[in-house]
């Protein structure tokens, strides 16, 4: 058993490098001039560049956000845990790669596909980072009692498998539940707020 906190400050870390890899890739429009200097060109190339790497970027920001309140229930950590938030991380390095080609594509199939899949993985690989943890913590836990039955992560699961299946309709439809998710998730978790709040009138 050891402290939580080198484990965050790592993965805060690797979360950090993982949108500064995404805002670097973002491209510039080549200029011949200062005339050509426009908001016109900015948009007319970064445009759905920005767009994609703002949808990454509130994704990041939510796994991050949430990554905290989870480990400020917890005490401390095992093996298992240290290994589910390396799973949990894994797919969270892959952000970069899957924006990237979504937006070079121009939102064709394929990577509409594979960046609902890295969504759905990094989903996958928090519910065991979190399973992980209350087995850790055990069943009479604050962790516990804040988490519950996880509605909310079984309707994203649910979510991104219905925008993988609905990207071979039409990639749109698919980006469309990728936003709605991010859109659920973008209010912090009101479960683990809660029982932070009550952890800290009974300090």
């Amino acid at each position: 058993m050891m402290p939580t906190g080198r484990l965050e400050a790592f993965s805060d870390g690797v979360l950090a490098i993982i949108i500064t890899i995404m805002v670097l890739e973002l491209k510039l429009p080549e200029l011949s001039g200062p005339d050509e200097a426009t908001f016109r060109a900015l948009f007319e190339v970064s445009g759905p560049g920005l767009l994609t790497y703002l949808l990454s970027f509130v994704y990041i920001g939510i796994y991050w956000n949430n990554h905290h309140h989870l480990f400020q229930l917890a005490r401390q950590v095992t093996g298992g845990v240290l290994w589910a938030n390396l799973h949990l991380l894994f797919w969270l390095s892959l952000v970069p790669l899957s924006t990237r080609w979504l937006e070079e594509s121009h939102v064709a199939l394929q990577p509409t596909v594979a960046y609902g899949a890295n969504l759905l993985g990094a989903a996958i690989a928090y519910t065991i980072l979190a399973v992980t943890l209350q087995r850790c913590e055990g069943p009479e836990s604050a962790l516990v009692r804040a988490m519950g039955t996880d509605v909310k992560g079984k309707i994203s699961l649910a979510c991104y498998l219905t925008g993988i299946a609905l990207a071979y309709v039409n990639p749109w439809f698919g980006v469309v539940l990728y936003v709605v998710v991010a859109g659920i998730w973008l209010v912090p978790d009101r479960r683990l707020e809660r029982a932070l709040k009550a952890e800290a009138l009974t300090d």
